[in-house]
C-alpha cells in the first residue's frame, strides 16, 4: 500500500503494445501536432496583422486558436516522447500540470465556444445592436471571463484531486494524466467530493449548451427569414464552421464521459480521449479557414508574403 505523499511519479497507459505501432503512433502524433502548430498559428498570425480581421469574430477565433495550442501542448508532446523511448512515467509534478493545464485550456474553449455562438446570435438576430452590445471593450471583457473562470475551476478541480490520497497504485487507464483515472487510485471517502465538484462543472457546461441549442434555433429561424439568398448563404457561412467545431468537441468529449460502463474497453476510452483532445485543435483551423474567405485570404496573403521576403 502507497500513498500520495509517497507516489514520485504515474504510470501513464501506453498508446501500443509493440516497438512497430509506438513509432507509426509517434510519427501520428507528430504529424497531427505540426498540422495543429500550423494552422493555429496562421489564424493567430493572420488575424494580429490583418486589420480588417479585428472583429469580434476574429476576435474570439484568435483567442480559440491559442486554447487549441495549449490542449495540443499539454498532452501530445509526453505521449510522442513516451512513444519514442518506450516508456510510461510521468513525474508526479507533471502529472499535476498535466491536469491542471488539460482543465484550463479545454474549459477555456467551451467558454469561447459559448461566447462565439452569442456573437452569432447578435450579429444576426440584432445587428442594429451588434456594435453596442459586442464593442472592444464587452469583446475583452467576455474573452477575460472566459479564461479566468477556466483558470479559477482548474486550480479547484487540481487542488482538490491531488489532495486525496492515493493507494491503488500509480498506474493510469489513460495516455495523459485525467482526472477520473487519478480518483480510481483514491482509498479515501472524500474522492466523492471531487465527484460532486465535477457534477456542478456539469452542470454549468450543460447549461451552456442549453443556451447554444437556444441561440442556434433563434439563428436559424432568423437565416431562413431572409429574403436574400446571398444574406441566407452569408449567414450560413459565418454560422456552420462554429456549428462544426462545437460539434466536434461536444460530441466527442460526451461521448468519451458518459458512455454506459459496459461497452467501455482500454482501446475505445483511449481512441475516444484522442478525439476529443487530439484531433479538434488539428481541424479547427481547416475548418474555419475552409468556410471562411476573409481569412482564407488573409491567411494567404501572409504566406504569400513569407515566401515572396525569402
Amino acid at each position: 500500500m502507497s500513498n500520495s505523499s509517497s507516489i514520485s511519479h504515474f504510470l501513464l497507459l501506453p498508446l501500443a503494445d509493440t516497438r512497430q505501432l509506438q513509432l507509426l503512433h509517434f510519427c501520428l502524433f507528430l504529424g497531427i501536432s505540426l498540422a495543429a502548430l500550423l494552422g493555429n498559428g496562421l489564424i493567430i498570425s493572420a488575424v494580429a496583422c490583418g486589420h480588417h480581421l479585428h472583429t469580434p469574430m476574429f476576435f474570439f477565433l484568435l483567442n480559440l486558436a491559442l486554447t487549441d495550442l495549449g490542449c495540443i501542448c499539454t498532452t501530445v508532446p509526453k505521449a510522442m516522447h513516451n512513444s519514442l523511448w518506450d516508456t510510461r512515467n510521468i513525474s508526479y509534478a507533471g502529472c499535476t500540470a498535466q491536469v491542471f493545464l488539460i482543465f484550463f485550456f479545454l474549459g477555456t474553449e467551451y467558454s469561447l465556444l459559448t461566447v462565439m455562438c452569442y456573437d452569432r446570435y447578435v450579429s444576426i438576430c440584432k445587428p442594429l445592436h451588434y456594435g453596442t452590445l459586442l464593442g472592444s471593450r464587452a469583446c475583452v471583457h467576455m474573452a477575460a471571463a472566459a479564461w479566468a473562470s477556466a483558470f479559477l475551476n482548474a486550480l479547484l478541480h487540481t487542488v482538490n484531486t491531488f489532495s486525496l490520497p492515493l493507494c491503488h497504485g500509480n498506474a493510469l487507464g489513460q495516455f495523459f494524466c485525467d482526472i477520473p483515472q487519478i480518483l480510481k487510485l483514491s482509498c479515501s471517502h472524500s474522492y466523492l467530493r471531487e465527484h460532486r465538484f465535477l457534477a456542478v462543472s456539469g452542470l454549468l457546461a450543460f447549461g451552456c449548451f442549453v443556451f447554444m441549442v437556444f441561440s442556434y434555433v433563434q439563428i436559424f429561424r432568423a437565416v431562413l427569414r431572409m429574403p436574400s439568398e446571398q444574406g441566407r448563404h452569408k449567414a450560413f457561412s459565418t454560422c456552420l464552421p462554429h456549428l462544426a467545431v462545437l460539434s466536434l468537441f461536444l460530441s466527442t468529449a460526451a461521448f468519451a464521459h458518459l458512455k454506459p460502463p459496459f461497452i467501455s474497453s482500454p482501446s475505445l476510452d483511449l481512441a475516444l480521449s484522442v478525439l476529443y483532445s487530439v484531433v479538434p485543435p488539428a481541424l479547427n483551423p481547416l475548418i474555419y479557414s475552409l468556410r471562411n474567405q476573409e481569412l482564407k485570404a488573409a491567411m494567404w496573403r501572409l504566406t504569400a508574403g513569407r515566401f515572396q521576403k525569402h
